[in-house]
Parts: C-alpha cells; sequence; structure tokens
C-alpha cells in the first residue's frame, strides 16, 4: 500500500501546490525532486474534465501524473511520451469523434480510471491508486469528487471547455468565465486537511493558466476558505514571461479580458490571497502590491535542472520568513 492513500498521517514540512497542466506539472516535478519523499500534496483543476467516447477524461490531472512518472511527452508537452496512435485511426476510420486526441498508452489511463469510478470509488481514490501504481509518492488530490465545469462565454456563445480549448483550438474570443457547480461543490477531506495541517511550510500556486486552471480550484468555496485560513505563507509563480505565455491561451484571454499582459497584472488577480510572487528575471520588477513581496527567479522551465532551480526558489522565499497577509474572507 502507498503511504499517501487520502486519510493518511500528517508528514512534518509539508508543502501544498495548486496546479494545472502542462506548466504546473512541470514545477510539481521539480518540487518532487528537492523535496524529501512524500512531503508535496498536489491539488489538482478538475474544471477541465469530461466525458468523450463513454470514458471520463481529467487532462490536468493525467498532466501531474505523467510527469511525476516521467512518462509524459517532452515535445509535445502534453500526453505519454513514445506514444502511438492506432486508436485514433481506427476512430477515424469509423467517423468517430477524432477532434480529441487519445493516444494508445494514454488510453489506458481513461479505461482504468472509468472502470473504477463505475465500480464506485470516487476521483480522489481512484487518483491515489493511479497514482501508487506509477510509483508515485506525492498525494495527488483532486481539487473535488463533484463535478465543476468551466465554461466560456465567447463570440460563438457558451462553450465547454474542452469545445473552446481543444476542438476549437483556443479561436472564439471570452467575454466571461464561469465554473458550473463550484458553488456547491464539496473539497475532498483530504484537500481541507491539507491545507488545516499545523506541519504546512508554503502553498505554491504554480504556473498554471490563473483563469482556467487556477481559479477552479479557488471557485470552490471551502478550498478558497481553508486558503485563506492556512497559516503557511501563500508563494504564486508567474505564467507570463515578457508580456507572453510560457504555454496556452493564458495570454490571448487577458487581452480578451481587457487586462494587461504581464507578470504584475497575474499578480493582481492573487492579491489578497498571496505572500509573495515569483516573477521571471527578464523582466522588470512590477510596482508595489500591498502585503505581496516580489522575487525574480528564472522562470522558463525547459528541462529537468530548471524545473528543479525554479522549485529551489521558491522553496528559498518560504525560507526567507515572510509576513503573511492578513487575509478576510
Amino acid at each position: 500500500m502507498c503511504s499517501h492513500e487520502p486519510g493518511s498521517g500528517h508528514v512534518k514540512g509539508r508543502v501544498v501546490a495548486l496546479s494545472g497542466g502542462v506548466g504546473g506539472a512541470k514545477l510539481v516535478d521539480g518540487l518532487a525532486r528537492v523535496l524529501p519523499p512524500d512531503a508535496l500534496t498536489v491539488i489538482i483543476n478538475t474544471g477541465d474534465d469530461f466525458r468523450h467516447l463513454g470514458l471520463w477524461i481529467s487532462p490536468d490531472i493525467d498532466s501531474v501524473v505523467y510527469a511525476l512518472a516521467g512518462l509524459s511527452d517532452p515535445v509535445k508537452g502534453w500526453g505519454r511520451r513514445d506514444e502511438t496512435w492506432n486508436f485514433m485511426e481506427a476512430i477515424r476510420g469509423l467517423g468517430g469523434a477524432d477532434w480529441f486526441l487519445l493516444g494508445d498508452a494514454d488510453l489506458a489511463m481513461h479505461v482504468e480510471r472509468t472502470h473504477q469510478l463505475s465500480e464506485g470509488l470516487s476521483l480522489t481514490q481512484v487518483t491515489a491508486r493511479i497514482a501508487c501504481a506509477l510509483g508515485i509518492r506525492a498525494q495527488l488530490l483532486p481539487m473535488s469528487d463533484d463535478p465543476v465545469a468551466t465554461q466560456l462565454d465567447t463570440d460563438e456563445g457558451w462553450l465547454d471547455f474542452q469545445d473552446y480549448f481543444v476542438r476549437r483550438r483556443c479561436m472564439p474570443a471570452i467575454r466571461d468565465i464561469r465554473f458550473a457547480g463550484a458553488a456547491t461543490a464539496m473539497a475532498g477531506p483530504a484537500v481541507l486537511e491539507a491545507l488545516a495541517d499545523p506541519e504546512l511550510e508554503l502553498v505554491v500556486i504554480c504556473p498554471s493558466n490563473p483563469f482556467l486552471s487556477v481559479e477552479p480550484i479557488l471557485s470552490i468555496p471551502a478550498i478558497r476558505t481553508g486558503l485563506m485560513r492556512c497559516a503557511a505563507p501563500v508563494v504564486a509563480v508567474t505564467p507570463i514571461i515578457g508580456g507572453l505565455a510560457i504555454k496556452g491561451p493564458t495570454a490571448k484571454l487577458m487581452r480578451e479580458l481587457g487586462l494587461e499582459i504581464s507578470a504584475a497584472a497575474v499578480a493582481r488577480r492573487y492579491a489578497g490571497l498571496i505572500d509573495a510572487f515569483i516573477f521571471d528575471q527578464s523582466d522588470a520588477v512590477p510596482a508595489p502590491l500591498e502585503g505581496v513581496r516580489f522575487v525574480a527567479a528564472q522562470t522558463l522551465m525547459r528541462e529537468t535542472p530548471e524545473r528543479e532551480a525554479l522549485a529551489r526558489a521558491v522553496l528559498a522565499v518560504a525560507a526567507q520568513g515572510l509576513p503573511l497577509q492578513r487575509r478576510t474572507l
């Protein structure tokens, strides 16, 4: 039995990371490499989850799992390395839905997850079992076992996340975002326990898309309350370098929502929640923001050493001691 099935005992010096997909998964991997075994808990966005071809797909969970298991594709940045595509070719030949790519090895993940869910296990339990099978020591927690769906109001009307992100390739202009089901979704007990852990030393908001990956997590009332009440410092890492998104539609979305495309704008988005913000060392120091310490670091993570270096930089910020925000609910 793996040591971090939900409900396992606390480990001293714990770090909690909030993560979405590819960018967040890279920093999570760096943290797992430099922290002691079992010291890391990851709360993962499930607002992207959806059912496709009868299978339950959890893209951000899979990105984190593949990164920590050493299975992620280093070229595409998503899916499994050394993937083959016989299944998709067969589906295409049958006239089936081929807009969402499912590789042959990746398909096993979705089939097994769907099977275990059909047996009555929760998404949290299934994720723990999969992580254990792949030798992952970090505790991986979906933000909720209840369905929460990220939906976008576009110039083509309301679209579910995967319709916007994959089928329409982020082309429609965004006017608004909502997280259907979030108001009544329950955070898993292990999620709240992690945020309330007296041995918690740091909460990291990974360089994931603030709007589509982090805010779905924060939209669950109990998680936001737990984060506001936690006694550990909260440090966020920019997903924007030089006015450009490291990956994904973050910059496009900010522009369409009338926001400045900068690390500073992301920091302001998190104002009231964070105690420090790490921006890229190539950018100018953001304007002062009350209660937030700005720290420069190399935030672009091309290779494993850069993931580890950024993880150490994040941990160093907390080790220096931070005056905690007077967070208000």
